[in-house]
C-alpha cells in the first residue's frame, strides 16, 4: 500500500464493500470503514447481515474507495480474506460516527445514540491485493 493509498483511505469517504458470492453476482454495499495502523480495513455490521452470511460461506471480499468526482481521479481497491470479530465493533462504530457525521448536530447526535444501541460485529479485511488508479 502506498502513502497515497493510505491518505485516500484515511479520508471520510464511503467505501464499496463486496463479499464473494460464488455464482451469485456481486452486490457491493456502501460502508463506513477505517484503515488500521497495520493497513487492514475494518468496518462494522449487524451479526446477521448478508455480508456476514456471505463471508461465512467464503471469506473473500474487496473494498473500493474513490476520490470525489470534483478531484483528480484516484481510487484504491483492497482485496483479501475477512475475519469476523466479536470485539471492538461498538468502539469502531463510535469512532466512525464521529468521522462521518457532525455530532454537534442534534439530529446526528440522536442518530449516533440509535446506532450505538444496536448489536454489531467487526469485519477486518486483511489485504492481499491492492490496486489503484491515480492521475
Amino acid at each position: 500500500m502506498t502513502g497515497e493509498d493510505r491518505e485516500l483511505l484515511r479520508r471520510p469517504l464511503l467505501g464499496f464493500f463486496t463479499a464473494a458470492a460464488g455464482p451469485v453476482p456481486p452486490q457491493p454495499r456502501p460502508v463506513w470503514f477505517e484503515l488500521t495502523a497495520d493497513d487492514e480495513v475494518q468496518l462494522f455490521t449487524p451479526p446477521g447481515s448478508l455480508k456476514v452470511r456471505r463471508l461465512e460461506r467464503d471469506p473473500r471480499a474487496s473494498l473500493v474507495v474513490a476520490a470525489p468526482a470534483d478531484e483528480r481521479e484516484h481510487w484504491v481497491s483492497v482485496a483479501g480474506p475477512v475475519t469476523v470479530e466479536t470485539d471492538g465493533a461498538h468502539e469502531l462504530a463510535e469512532r466512525l460516527a464521529a468521522r462521518y457525521w457532525d455530532l454537534g448536530d442534534p439530529v446526528r447526535a440522536a442518530d449516533r445514540e440509535g446506532l450505538l444501541a444496536e448489536r454489531y460485529v467487526r469485519l477486518v479485511l486483511h489485504p492481499e491485493t491492492v490496486r489503484r488508479t491515480v492521475f
